[in-house]
C-alpha cells in the first residue's frame, strides 16, 4: 500500500490556537482524508512545542511552573482539535520522555561525529524568534518578524557546523525541484544559500535558561528550542515503532507557514544530513491569513478561534472559507463579509439546495424509492456523468499540486452542471405526464448519483457534509471514495427526506456594531 506522512508545525505554547494554528491543521487533515480516500496509508502528525525562553518567560508572568503552563496550553490544543474534528493519529508534545532521548541520541551522534563544537559567538538575539540575527538580516536593528528591538547577547555556546552542509543541500535543491514548494519558496531558499551558511549555534547556558532538555555531553546547557523542536517529526516515527520509521519518513510532506522557512528549509536538512538520515520528501509552505479588521465582528473580536467559528456557523463552512478562500503559498485576506458570502453562495444556496431538491422530489414522486436509472445512453445523462468523471480526475490533478482552492471549484463546477442538468430535463414537469414517470425517476437517479459522488469528492474538505449525505442517501459511512458512476443504489433503495445542510446566515457581519 502506498503511504505518506503529513506533519503540522508543533504549536509554540505560548498562544492559545488561532486562525494560522487552524488553517495549517486543516490542511493537514484535508491531505491525510484525500489519501486515505484514495486508498493510501496517511499518517498525520501534530503537536506542540514546549521549551524555550517563551515558555519559561510566558509561565513566569503565569507565576507556574513552566510544565504546569506547557500542560496547560498543550492540553488546550489538544482539545481544540478534537472538538473540531481533527483526525490525527499522534500528537506529540516536546516534553514527551521519548522525544527528549530521541534529541539527546541526535545531538551526540552529530557531537561524536565531530559536527558540534565549543565556542564563544556574540550577536543580537530576538527572544521571541529564539534565534540570533546577523546585523545584516536586522532592519533598523530590530527582529524583521517581530519589529522589536534585538539585544546584543555575547556568551560561550554550543555550535552546529551547518555551514559544511551548504554545499550538499543545495546539489539536492537543485536535483529535486519539488523539494520546496510553491517555487517562490523555493528561490527564496536559494537565495538565502547564495551567501554563505553561518554555524547555528545550538545551545543555551542554563545560567540564562533552565527550560530545556539538557545536552547529552555538557549538563550546563540545554539545547536550542529549534534543534529539540524539528527533531519531533523523526521521534514521532520512531516512537510508533516497528518499521514505522523506514516506511513513513520517505514520504514525509511537512506543512507549514511562510514565517518558519528558513528552520524547514536549512536548519532541518542540514541536521538530517549530519545525523545520517534521509531528507524528508517535501516542504509545503503556504502563505499568511491577513486580518480585515474593519470587518470583523465585535463577538469574535480581532483574533479568530476556531472553536468560535465552529459554535457559531459549523466546522464545515469555516474549513470550506478556508481552503476555498486562499490560494495555496500565498497571502489571503479573512473577511466575515466573504465567508458568509461564500457560505451563502456555494454552499447554502448551491449545493444544500441541490440536496434538498433531489430528496423532495424523490419522497414526493416515489415515496424515497429510488428507481432505475436506465442505461444511462441519452446525450444528456452521457454529459453528467462525464462531468463527474472529469471533476473526480480533476481534483486528484489539484491536490497534487496542494491547489486545495481549484479542487473545491471542480467539485462545484459539477454542482453547477447538475444544477442545468435538472433544469435541462425537467423532472417536475415531465411528472406531470404519467407515461413520463419512469423517465423522471431514471433522472432522479442520476441527479442522486451525482450527489453521492459530490458528498464522497467533498468528504476530505467537508467531512461533516461526507457523512451528512451518506446517510441522507441511506449509504454506509465510508473514508474512501468510489469514483464510479452507476451502483450506488440497489433495486428498492429508500432515501431519506430532505434536511438542511447549510442554513444560510442571515446576519450582517458588522453586528453588534
Amino acid at each position: 500500500m502506498d503511504r505518506i506522512y503529513f506533519t503540522t508545525p508543533i504549536y509554540y505554547v505560548n498562544a492559545q490556537p488561532h486562525l494560522g494554528h487552524t488553517y495549517t491543521t486543516i490542511l493537514a487533515d484535508t491531505l491525510k482524508r484525500y489519501h486515505r480516500s484514495r486508498g493510501r496509508d496517511a499518517y498525520f502528525l501534530t503537536g506542540t512545542d514546549e521549551h524555550g525562553d517563551k515558555i519559561a518567560q510566558a509561565a513566569a508572568k503565569d507565576n507556574v511552573d513552566p510544565k504546569a503552563y506547557a500542560d496547560r496550553i498543550s492540553a488546550l490544543f489538544r482539545s481544540t482539535w478534537d472538538t473540531c474534528g481533527i483526525a490525527y493519529d499522534h500528537f506529540i508534545r516536546t516534553t514527551d520522555d521519548y522525544h527528549k532521548a530521541t534529541v539527546s541520541r541526535i545531538l551526540q551522534q552529530i557531537y561524536d561525529a565531530g559536527d558540534i563544537y565549543f565556542g564563544e559567538y556574540g550577536g543580537f538575539y530576538c527572544y521571541g524568534c529564539e534565534r540570533f540575527y546577523t546585523e545584516k538580516e536586522l532592519q533598523d536593528g530590530k527582529c524583521p518578524d517581530h519589529r522589536t528591538e534585538a539585544a546584543y547577547i555575547e556568551e560561550k555556546n554550543y555550535f552546529f557546523r551547518m555551514g559544511k552542509y551548504q554545499d550538499r543541500l543545495l546539489k539536492h535543491l537543485n536535483e529535486k525541484p519539488g523539494f520546496v514548494t510553491p517555487q517562490r519558496y523555493r528561490t527564496e531558499v536559494l537565495s538565502l544559500l547564495r551567501e554563505p551558511l553561518e554555524d547555528l549555534c545550538i545551545s543555551r547556558p542554563k545560567s540564562r535558561l533552565q527550560w530545556g532538555i539538557p545536552l547529552p555531553f555538557d549538563g550546563d546547557y540545554v539545547t536550542y528550542v529549534w534543534f529539540d523542536a524539528l527533531i519531533n517529526y523523526v521521534s514521532a516515527l520512531e516512537h510508533k515503532g516497528g518499521d514505522s520509521f523506514d516506511a513513513y519518513w520517505p514520504c514525509c510532506n511537512h506543512i507549514i507557514a511562510k514565517d518558519i522557512l528558513k528552520p524547514h528549509a536549512i536548519f532541518w536538512p542540514t541536521m538530517l544530513m549530519a545525523a545520517g538520515l534521509p531528507l524528508y520528501d517535501r516542504l509545503n509552505v503556504h502563505g499568511y491569513w491577513i486580518m480585515d479588521k474593519g470587518k470583523m465582528s465585535k463577538s469574535l473580536g480581532n483574533v479568530i478561534r476556531p472553536l468560535d467559528m465552529k459554535e457559531r456557523y459549523g466546522m464545515d463552512a469555516f474549513r470550506y472559507y478556508l481552503l476555498r478562500e486562499m490560494v495555496f503559498g500565498q497571502d489571503a485576506t479573512f473577511s466575515m463579509e466573504a465567508f458568509v458570502n461564500r457560505v451563502n453562495a456555494d454552499l447554502a444556496n448551491n449545493f444544500g439546495n441541490l440536496v434538498s431538491r433531489v430528496l423532495a422530489m424523490q419522497k414526493r414522486y416515489f415515496g424515497g424509492m429510488v428507481q432505475p436509472m436506465g442505461d444511462g445512453a441519452r446525450a444528456e445523462d452521457r454529459e453528467l456523468k462525464e462531468a463527474f468523471m472529469a471533476a473526480a480526475a480533476s481534483v486528484d490533478r489539484h491536490m497534487e499540486e496542494m491547489a486545495f482552492h481549484r479542487a473545491l471549484e471542480s467539485i462545484f463546477e459539477a454542482v453547477d452542471k447538475t444544477n442545468q442538468y435538472i433544469v435541462q430535463t425537467a423532472p417536475f414537469t415531465l411528472v406531470k405526464e404519467p407515461d413520463q414517470k419512469p423517465r423522471v425517476g431514471e433522472i432522479l437517479h442520476h441527479v442522486l448519483e451525482s450527489v453521492r459522488l459530490t458528498g464522497d469528492l467533498l468528504a476530505p474538505f467537508l467531512p461533516e457534509t461526507g457523512a451528512a449525505v451518506r446517510d441522507l442517501l441511506g449509504l454506509p459511512a465510508t473514508d474512501s471514495l468510489r469514483a464510479e458512476w452507476g451502483g450506488s443504489f440497489p433495486e428498492g433503495h429508500e432515501v431519506q427526506p430532505p434536511r438542511i445542510l447549510f442554513p444560510r446566515i442571515e446576519e450582517t457581519e458588522d453586528d453588534g456594531g
